[in-house]
């Protein structure tokens, strides 16, 4: 069936706009907002329509007619960001553009990212001018995040399993997340805490007296988003085994039980392989390695720790042992499950775009 609609004017390209825009579109670390746009003309420019732009691109079909407008109406000018109204412009295109470059390709000289005042010595403008090209480009130098990407030869599979049992659990079965939050210290202040007043955070000392360690052992139960723990005074196969008698004794003999946990060496013991013969209703699924975020238990650790361990003072790990219990109570009494929303896919792709990303920077 014909395609209806009205007809799109023809996008054509000076040899002089398409080797600007291929300079954009594939300079390792242009500004991505213009890098995008370039794409999209480039892509237009090859007669190929809206949908199948954005498709490729991904981005909404709107977002590609929006952009090949502008270009035919104002050309490469049509691809930047349009002046908002107010008072006119103190700081020219190039002048932005420097700054946005400087700020992604070069550091400064004896440091390793730049300040709003060292890039305003360098490109001539004022402290306030860079802090608003960066904030106009979501651009923050003095911030650096940490991430990993799973070497795990694995991987694909062990995320489609993991994901799988989230979004899809086998009928007559628990799905529990399991791992261990090891040595947690026992930690007193050397002065006590000082409480929130108005106009004054609340206030701790930054020493603090050591009083020995704990570890604690999680089940998150992934439907309902109770916990099952233990404490233990270390963390060996010992207690991983003492833990797995405890879900044994605690969940119905009628379910099976999955076990969604890492790839950390107690698990995988001897003695844990002779214990899962012996309860053959017990299926272990390991994440990824490098890839614990893909366990949900990690989520309620966080839990616990922004509430309970951060700011907290225990004189004794006995005082540390009865605040975690009675936490851990209180969560049950009102529990509250963690939403897998990612499909396998969604994961599997974002994350190859990410990679084909970094790919392109030279990194």
């Amino acid at each position: 069936m014909a395609r209806t609609g009205r007809p799109k004017d023809v996008l054509l390209l000076t040899a002089a706009e398409r080797g600007q825009l291929e300079r954009w579109a594939r300079r390792p670390r242009t500004e991505q907002r213009l890098a995008l746009r370039s794409r999209i003309v480039l892509a237009c420019a090859e007669g190929r329509d809206n949908d199948e732009v954005a498709v490729e691109l991904g981005v909404h079909a709107k977002t590609v007619g929006k952009w090949r407008r502008r270009f035919l109406q104002r050309r490469l000018d049509g691809l930047w960001d349009q002046p908002r109204p107010g008072v006119p412009r103190s700081v020219s295109d190039d002048q932005v553009e420097e700054i946005v470059r400087r700020t992604i390709e070069e550091t400064p000289p004896h440091a390793t990212h730049w300040s709003t005042r060292s890039m305003a010595a360098r490109a001539g403008v004022s402290r306030s001018t860079v802090h608003r090209v960066w904030r106009a480009f979501g651009l923050k130098p003095h911030m650096v995040e940490t991430f990993k990407i799973s070497t795990d030869p694995l991987f694909v599979e062990k995320v489609r399993d993991v994901v799988g049992l989230y979004l899809d659990p086998p009928e007559r079965a628990l799905v529990l997340c399991v791992d261990e939050k090891s040595q947690i210290q026992a930690l007193d202040r050397s002065q006590p805490i000082l409480p929130v007043l108005p106009g004054t955070p609340a206030r701790m000392t930054h020493d603090y007296t050591r009083h020995g360690t704990t570890s604690l052992f999680a089940a998150l139960d992934v439907a309902s988003g109770k916990v099952i723990g233990d404490l233990h005074a270390r963390h060996r196969a010992v207690e991983f085994k003492r833990f797995l008698d405890r879900l044994d004794r605690e969940v119905p003999a009628e379910l099976e039980v999955h076990l969604i946990l890492d790839n950390y060496a107690t698990h995988k013991t001897p003695t844990i392989k002779r214990w899962l013969l012996r309860h053959p209703r017990f299926v272990l699924h390991f994440v990824p390695k490098g890839a614990s975020w893909l366990n949900l238990v990690e989520r309620w650790f966080a839990e616990i720790t922004t509430k309970l361990l951060r700011r907290g003072a225990h004189r004794s790990v006995a005082h540390l042992e009865a605040d975690i219990t009675h936490w851990l109570d209180q969560w049950n009494t009102h529990p509250r499950p963690f939403v897998w929303t990612k499909t396998a896919d969604e994961i599997l792709t974002n994350l190859a775009r990410y990679c084909e990303r970094i790919s392109e920077t030279g990194h």
